[in-house]
């Protein structure tokens, strides 16, 4: 492969820079494989979903990871908690803005004068920094003093935290939001459950890296991120069982296929699915339009083949709202 067959032009303006009232009131672009796709709304997803489906959701949910800190000196700099390292929350992978001149054991302050943590070495990656954290409840601290730590395309400050949240989300951990789930609301959980639909869910904590661009010039060379999954065994076999999965969201993906290509309910995984993956569970998926040049492109690649380019192409001529707060659509493997 080459980059350029992950790649688009995506339009400025349609970068939807906040979340749209109701959630389910977004637009819905529904795969009908060669031909026309649908325009629909997210209330209208359940004419799409039949009694035995199950829908898979990602519960995991963003912490405040965000803090603006600054040095003794009075330089100020930004941390982005990423993942903790180990068991007892003490260290965490971190992203540090500027982190050119911090050296390993200086310690990072807020406004008040509080010491927040302590800088440690480079990752292996180089990107990032390991952080020693100080403070007793590291929780209610995120909680005083943290950020939503929302893309940085999207500009415009985020009036209710919770926006950026999934009406199920019960797991904190992630530093991005599983997007695909915003746009349900507890009522059309409901509607589908009466109409038959199953829900189940899995943990997938999401990272920065799920978004990142891929440099290389053959997108199947780039080096992975790995994430922290865990697939419940009932859902598992729930999805077996299923006439058809439909997975919300390209972590929900991820974590059933790791699941189901490894047999491991938990752990890390750093698969990486591309053109070729032979698919395990997922039939059907609901999914936000990426970012050019990602991994998740490749993935919906893989998923709906080159026709993904046409959806978008149509999504795009039609002002379809794109990325972490736009609109979604509703990919079928099997259409033709």
């Amino acid at each position: 492969m080459h980059i350029d067959d992950i790649d688009y032009v995506l339009p400025e303006g349609l970068i939807a820079q906040i979340p749209i009232e109701p959630r389910d009131a977004a637009r819905l672009l529904v795969d009908q494989g060669s031909g026309t796709p649908l325009h629909r709304k997210m209330t209208d997803i359940g004419e799409f979903l039949e009694p035995d489906d199950v829908l898979v959701v990602n519960n995991t949910r963003v912490i405040p990871a965000r803090l603006r800190l600054h040095r003794a000196t009075g330089g100020a700099v930004e941390v982005l908690l990423l993942e903790p390292i180990g068991a007892d929350r003490g260290e965490w992978e971190a992203l540090v803005r500027p982190g050119g001149k911090l050296r390993v054991g200086e310690v990072l302050f807020a406004d008040d004068g509080e010491s927040i943590l302590e800088i440690g070495q480079r990752t292996v990656s180089g990107d990032t920094f390991v952080v020693s954290m100080l403070v007793e409840d590291l929780a209610s601290m995120l909680a005083r003093r943290g950020e939503i730590p929302l893309p940085p395309y999207i500009t415009t400050p985020l009036a209710d935290r919770e926006r950026y949240q999934t009406v199920y989300s019960r797991h904190p951990g992630s530093a991005a939001a599983p997007t695909a789930g915003l746009h349900f609301t507890q009522q059309l959980i409901r509607q589908l459950g009466d109409n038959g639909v199953q829900m189940v869910t899995v943990d997938l904590t999401v990272g920065l890296d799920t978004f990142a661009p891929i440099s290389a010039t053959d997108p199947l060379d780039h080096r992975i991120h790995t994430e922290a999954y865990s697939v419940p065994v009932e859902t598992l076999e729930r999805c077996q069982a299923a006439r058809r999965v439909i997975a919300v969201g390209t972590t929900a993906t991820r974590a059933l296929e790791s699941a189901a290509s490894s047999g491991r309910m938990h752990g890390r995984t750093n698969l990486f699915i591309t053109p070729g993956y032979d698919w395990k569970l997922v039939d059907l998926m609901l999914t936000n339009f990426h970012l050019p040049k990602t991994s998740l492109l490749l993935m919906i690649d893989s998923f709906i083949g080159a026709r993904w380019r046409l959806l978008y192409e149509h999504a795009i001529e039609h002002k379809y709202r794109f990325l972490s707060f736009g609109d979604a659509m509703l990919l079928d493997r099997h259409a033709r």
